[in-house]
């Protein structure tokens, strides 16, 4: 894998080939990575195969485990304790795969779940009860029930957030395999071929996969749909936990607790280049949604490329689709086929060089993820959380090619110059395939660092990068 180069000069982090980084940025040394917590090839009480994070009030880093294990990090002793473990499918791409805190965990031990059942072929999204430190089992509600199929992968998803209304989001991907589509539209509608046709799910109105939902949990452990979601809430025209849909691997989430704007990192297809009858290159993207909408998988990526329907049978290419006129004609959609009008990217980038996104640059895949929006709190007592002139950013990471960019946002929650406000964070410090990324109520980012493998990594660690400067820096 190449590695873009970069030139550290007085605290200025320059580039190649883009625009000079703003002058009030502090430079690297003002800042440290700290480790929490290890594989336990290095520790016996560390971490296998870390998925999502979430940062209690009282400093404890809770995490979940692709094998089906919760724990949480002691941040006084540095210890790692077990709190439970859920029966978990673990084929294809399936597992646990995303945990949040109830905003009131700490009153009422309220943790959430994304995990994949053992035995029937769903998906669920689950609250749990933690009780003197151990996952009460016995107090599973089952809030989502995401079926799905098995035959065949990809896409599962599976981060949890919460808004600041107490909205709970769940991102799902769309249960389809690419490998057959040549790295453009996988909307293969030729009989019993519904694994490889993200048309069953992705635009599907009456299909949860491929798309970002958003409930209202209740008390008593079940569900209320919260007013804007996409559909209506009878159900009449589609899912109403619907908010999003139109997505291939929505893999993290995230929601700014001030906008209520949701952002999601959408991993996308192989394609290296435009090929004329099937469609555009691959582009990866990061996605803002200010309302419900649908967001263009399988018939549109990027700023709404428009991909070619295509025969699969004689292997000829049809008609382009319409990203003002959606259809989803394939005979494996169960709901309506007029679809919304296609929404664009919010920051999209090929396996190539961005001329428009220069900062993504680093060579290698692709794999987009989407964190939080800083905002800095001078009342906030920490001597350690992130420099003022970080608010009001967006941080984005990338597992496939290790970066983390800070993305300054307008007034008007838009980038206005995608040449200037995108700034590579800490290019000089190393960050191996990132998997997630939190504030913490220090206002210090959380991150797990999942490791060089595809699993079971030795240098698999969960870290905090705290700033050891003056806070109020820009």
């Amino acid at each position: 894998m190449k590695k873009w180069h970069y030139l550290v000069l007085a605290g200025l982090t320059l580039a190649l080939g883009t625009q000079a980084a703003d002058l009030a940025y502090p430079p690297e040394s003002a800042f440290k990575r700290i480790v929490l917590a290890e594989n336990p090839k290095k520790d016996p009480k560390g971490i296998v195969d870390p998925m999502e994070l979430s940062v209690a009030s009282d400093g404890r880093v809770f995490f979940a485990e692709r094998r089906g294990f919760v724990k949480y990090l002691e941040p006084a002793s540095g210890e790692v304790h077990t709190v439970g473990k859920v029966d978990v499918f673990t084929g294809l791409e399936d597992g646990l795969l995303g945990m949040t805190l109830d905003p009131h965990f700490e009153d009422n031990g309220w943790i959430y779940l994304f995990h994949s059942h053992p035995e029937l072929e769903e998906n669920h999204v689950s609250r749990f009860t933690i009780k003197d430190g151990h996952l009460d089992l016995t107090s599973i509600k089952t809030l989502i029930r995401i079926k799905t199929q098995r035959l065949q992968c990809c896409h599962s998803g599976g981060s949890l957030n919460f808004d600041g209304d107490g909205n709970l989001y769940a991102s799902v991907g769309d249960n389809t395999n690419p490998f057959e589509s040549d790295g453009f539209s996988p909307s293969d509608e030729r009989a019993e071929r519904f694994p490889w046709d993200a048309q069953k799910s992705s635009s599907n109105m009456n299909d949860l996969r491929g798309k970002i939902l958003r409930v209202h949990p209740l008390a008593d452990g079940t569900i209320e749909i919260p007013d804007g979601n996409l559909f209506p809430k009878d159900g009449s025209k589609g899912r109403p936990e619907i908010y999003v849909m139109g997505n291939r691997n929505p893999y993290r989430i995230s929601i700014d607790q001030r906008t209520g704007f949701l952002y999601w990192g959408e991993v996308g297809p192989d394609a290296g280049s435009l090929k004329p009858g099937r469609g555009p290159a691959g582009f990866d993207e990061i996605n803002q949604a200010r309302h419900a909408g649908f967001f263009g998988w399988p018939y549109f990526i990027g700023n709404n490329k428009a991909y070619t329907r295509y025969d699969f049978d004689n292997k000829k290419p049809l008609e382009p689709w319409d990203p003002d006129k959606p259809l989803n004609l394939s005979p494996n959609n169960t709901g309506g086929k007029e679809l919304p009008p296609a929404q664009p990217a919010f920051i999209y980038y090929p396996h190539s060089l961005s001329a428009r996104f220069p900062a993504v640059n680093s060579g290698g895949g692709r794999t987009a993820m989407a964190g939080p929006v800083y905002y800095h709190e001078d009342s906030l007592e920490s001597s350690h959380k992130l420099p003022a002139v970080f608010d009001h950013h967006l941080f984005i990471y990338e597992w496939s090619r290790n970066w983390i960019i800070a993305v300054k946002l307008g007034e008007d929650e838009s980038i206005g110059n995608p040449r200037k406000d995108l700034h590579r964070f800490l290019p000089g410090m190393t960050f191996k395939r990132p998997m997630d990324m939190e504030l913490g109520p220090d206002g210090c980012l959380y991150v797990i660092q999942w490791g060089t493998q595809w699993g079971d990594n030795s240098d698999t660690q969960i870290i905090r990068i705290e700033y050891h400067g003056d806070a109020s820096a820009g």
